[in-house]
């Protein structure tokens, strides 16, 4: 599909953005850094509320007298609100001011918080849970196209990889912290303390977001010229690909690792660690490798998540199951940025809905993965879902990397 490119300039704080002959957006007046931290410290947020449920689920459960598996849906409700608000948030707001969006958006995940900590039962709690859905989808998928209008278009991966830093840290501190502040303070105050740092977050976007206008195309009409991409719904694919063979696998870890190596749970707390600490450095590394080698990323990430799930698969060593979770750590740690990276080079007039179709596709490739490497686990082995899983993302990464290459090949 051609592409179709803005001519112009479009205001965003007083500052001017024109386009660029290859189509992407060109900041002439100063960066706001700032800005794209508080962006960073909202999805830090976000994502933490999203993952607390999981370290708390025996308490909530026990707490609102319901089998641990029907308060497990609190995970999913949010996971598919997230990924219906992500595609639709720019449709449903075409006009609105992007910082607007993203403070009321955060002010929904306070509020949602807030609900959860004071549920009187499970249906109270699931349509909160459902609000934060709504809240993380939009505002992961709207991030990507605030950021492109906070710093110049070759700064865009540096952006991303901060905003994306906060999903690292929240992904590595919310179990802990959730299963330690649990037993201390009890699951509500836990969400108490998650409508805290959401409302810091909004705070922070007040006194540092500028005005941002909405992208040139922010209608459903530009929507479906997305979706009809080829190349966009070639890049989903892989995209699924990716998330989906790492969650297959992630999903199953300690069964995983248990099965292949005799770590005990002091161990396998010290190998999440690890994971943790390779998936933030991968995630800092991420945005100068999109900015600078775009191709490399989109192939070395996805390449290195499969290199280490193959690794753990085939055993050993305490040693080398360490070095197999660093090795996935780490290449994960760069797959949002990169594939964030490339949707807004691929649509550089379309960002809102490249970015919100990118976060859906991640979010139900989390269910469908998820899914796919219970039943393997379950029926095959436990450590069936790491092959299968490394093959789809090392497939998915070749395939992004195809699709970069021929997309610079049509502009030149």
């Amino acid at each position: 599909m051609p592409d179709e490119r803005v001519t112009g300039s479009v205001r965003a704080h007083g500052a001017a953005r024109s386009t660029t002959p290859d189509g992407t957006s060109e900041r002439a007046g100063p960066e706001s850094w700032l800005g794209v931290t508080a962006l960073s410290l909202g999805v830090f947020a976000f994502v933490m509320a999203e993952f607390l449920p999981a370290s708390l689920l025996p308490r909530i459960s026990a707490d609102l007298d319901v089998s641990t598996g029907a308060a497990g849906q609190a995970v999913s409700v949010t996971a598919f609100a997230g990924a219906a608000s992500a595609l639709f948030i720019s449709v449903v707001l075409p006009r609105a001011d992007r910082r607007r969006v993203m403070m009321g958006l955060t002010l929904l995940a306070t509020a949602s918080n807030v609900a959860v900590a004071i549920a009187p039962d499970l249906l109270v709690l699931l349509v909160a849970r459902l609000l934060l859905g709504v809240a993380l989808g939009g505002f992961w998928a709207m991030s990507t196209a605030v950021a492109a209008q906070l710093v110049r278009a070759e700064h865009l991966g540096r952006a991303l990889t901060i905003i994306n830093s906060g999903v690292a840290l929240a992904t590595v501190a919310a179990v802990p912290l959730g299963t330690y502040l649990g037993d201390v303070w009890g699951w509500r105050w836990v969400f108490v303390m998650a409508a805290g740092v959401a409302l810091i977050a909004l705070l922070a976007q007040a006194l540092t977001l500028p005005s941002v206008r909405p992208g040139a195309e922010s209608s459903l009409r530009a929507l479906g010229a997305v979706l009809r991409s080829r190349v966009v719904v070639a890049g989903l694919v892989s995209i699924l690909l990716v998330f989906a063979g790492h969650f297959g696998g992630f999903t199953y870890i300690r069964p995983a690792t248990e099965a292949v190596s005799d770590l005990d749970a002091g161990a396998f707390a010290v190998l999440l660690l690890v994971f943790g600490a390779t998936n933030l450095l991968g995630t800092l590394l991420a945005g100068p490798l999109a900015d600078r080698s775009p191709r490399l990323g989109l192939f070395a990430f996805p390449v290195l998540l499969g290199t280490g799930m193959l690794v753990l698969f085939s055993g050993g060593s305490t040693a080398i199951v360490f070095v197999a979770a660093g090795l996935w750590g780490f290449g994960f740690g760069g797959v949002p940025t990169t594939v964030l990276s490339w949707g807004a080079r691929t649509e550089p007039t379309r960002i809102e809905q490249v970015g919100g179709a990118i976060v859906t596709v991640a979010n139900l490739a989390i269910a469908v993965g998820a899914g796919i490497g219970g039943i393997l686990t379950d029926r095959v082995s436990a450590t069936a879902s790491l092959p299968l899983g490394a093959a789809t993302c090392v497939a998915g990464g070749l395939l992004l990397t195809y699709l970069n290459r021929a997309r610079a090949d049509d502009r030149t």
